[in-house]
């Protein structure tokens, strides 16, 4: 009996909820009634008020052209009418002359009516009619715009746009999105996009779905994402279309790849004078990173957890391994960081920017056998841009402890461009793209982008993919020798 009336009781809190429900739902459509008829008149008023406008402005049209004829006809009946009275009194005058004068009057008679006769406004008038009175140009005809207005109806729904992923670009960081409607309709106001990140090309499952971002109010049929950081393998991206009232359904949802070389700074390694905060370093005189590192393992509980054993169970098998057991693996005047990702195939692309006052800064490549008291350039295991600015400045490019000096402005921001399979290592000017360098070489083994800096800092920004503007140059310049073969 108890389950029966906990069942009642349930089954009325449910109805009483669906009671109050409707309730609400009838309240809001007499508010939404009231709405959508106060829309209407308003619409219908404006309509009224411009067709309104349109009559009086033809109407003037009408007037104005009436009053022009009309004007232009009176002024010419006016001076035809003058003529008309001037010719009669001279040829009345001419037919008394002809009957009363004597001969020698007759004669000067009739040189002053010749004379009058010549200046006579008669045989000065035009007799075509200035303007027509035809008023034809005026007339017209509103069959179309009445079967147009006779079309009047609510809102339809707009249709669901189509993308067309032969259209879509992925390049330079930059998406473009290109899509259509079906039976396209003219009261479609924009468009809505949104979009999410994903590591995975399938539909995304229950809670690992990402959140969409969402682009509003774009007027054309096709959009371009600039300036993003590809930090996963796909967006996906999906449309809808909205007019004033309502918004339809969204597209199928398209997945584009979005691959570049992302990878982290690997604190593990970096020399205990480096503060390495993300992608972040800066020098610190002070070693803080020991003391951090000191407190760190001092507040970290004892636990099978953080055992050496399960952190290298967890590696990524193409990330760095910590070096020989040490928390710091540089030492000395070995100011080096390493990423914590290796390269063994393909093309990739990252740019680093850096504090052009700092004492020294270099950027490249390395294996993973740098030694820790070893410094970038000045071994076999790495190549690199060097700057110095301590006793004298200098900007090189350095590897296996040559040094070829580098001619131009330093920029404050390098892209570092590695192509893997064909053993090139680029650096340019990040801002122009212009090539300050190229080490070819063979790569035997998986190398890491290497960084080092001596009282200065840098950041590095990762996610880009290889720019259109350095595959073109890359291309252009295949098949030509390096003139930086004495450093490789």
């Amino acid at each position: 009996m108890q389950k029966i009336i906990t069942t009642l009781a349930v089954k009325n809190e449910e109805i009483q909820n669906f009671i109050l429900l409707l309730k609400q739902s009838l309240q809001n459509i007499e508010v939404n009634s009231s709405q959508a008829q106060a829309e209407l008149e308003s619409e219908f008023s404006s309509l009224y008020n411009v067709l309104d406008e349109l009559k009086d402005s033809m109407l003037t049209k009408i007037k104005q052209e009436r009053a022009s004829k009309t004007y232009e006809l009176q002024t010419q009946l006016s001076a035809c009418t003058k003529a008309l009275e001037s010719s009669e009194e001279l040829l009345e005058l001419a037919n008394q002359t002809l009957c009363t004068a004597e001969s020698d009057d007759f004669i000067q008679a009739a040189r002053q009516i010749k004379d009058s006769v010549t200046m006579a406004p008669a045989f000065r008038l035009s007799l075509k009619a200035k303007v027509s009175d035809s008023m034809s140009h005026l007339m017209v005809d509103f069959s179309r715009e009445r079967s147009q207005l006779k079309s009047l109806s609510f809102l339809p729904v707009p249709g669901t746009p189509v993308i067309d992923l032969s259209q879509c670009l992925v390049a330079d960081n930059c998406v473009t999105v290109v899509w259509s409607v079906p039976g396209e309709d003219a009261k479609i106001e924009h468009f809505d996009l949104e979009y999410r990140r994903t590591d995975q090309e399938g539909a995304p499952r229950g809670r690992e779905e990402p959140p969409w971002m969402v682009v509003e109010g774009i007027r054309g049929s096709e959009y371009t994402l600039r300036g993003q950081r590809f930090d996963t393998r796909f967006m996906t991206f999906r449309v809808k279309a909205c007019n004033k009232a309502v918004a339809g359904e969204f597209s199928e949802p398209v997945t584009l790849e979005t691959s570049a070389f992302v990878f982290k700074l690997d604190s593990g390694s970096s020399h205990q004078n480096l503060r390495v905060e993300g992608l972040s370093v800066e020098w610190d005189s002070t070693g803080g990173k020991v003391l951090e590192m000191k407190k760190e393992m001092k507040t970290r509980p004892a636990s099978p957890l953080n055992s050496p054993a399960r952190s290298a169970m967890m590696m990524s098998p193409k990330r760095t391994p910590m070096a020989r057991g040490s928390r710091d693996r540089f030492t000395a005047e070995s100011y080096t960081v390493l990423a914590d990702t290796a390269l063994d195939c393909g093309q990739h692309y990252w740019e680093v920017r850096f504090d052009k006052d700092s004492k020294a800064f270099a950027a490249g490549l390395a294996l993973r056998s740098l030694g820790k008291f070893d410094q970038l350039g000045k071994t076999s295991a790495s190549w690199c841009l060097h700057l110095n600015n301590w006793l004298q400045t200098s900007f090189t490019a350095k590897h296996n402890n040559k040094a070829r000096s580098l001619e131009g402005p330093v920029p404050d921001r390098l892209g570092v461009h590695c192509s893997y399979e064909e053993g090139l290592l680029s650096f340019y000017n990040a801002h122009t793209k212009q090539l300050l360098h190229t080490f070819k070489t063979k790569f035997t083994q998986p190398v890491v982008p290497a960084f080092m800096v001596w009282n200065g800092s840098f950041s590095v920004q990762t996610g880009l993919q290889v720019p259109s503007t350095i595959k073109c140059l890359q291309k252009r310049n295949s098949g030509t020798s390096s003139s930086t073969a004495s450093l490789t």
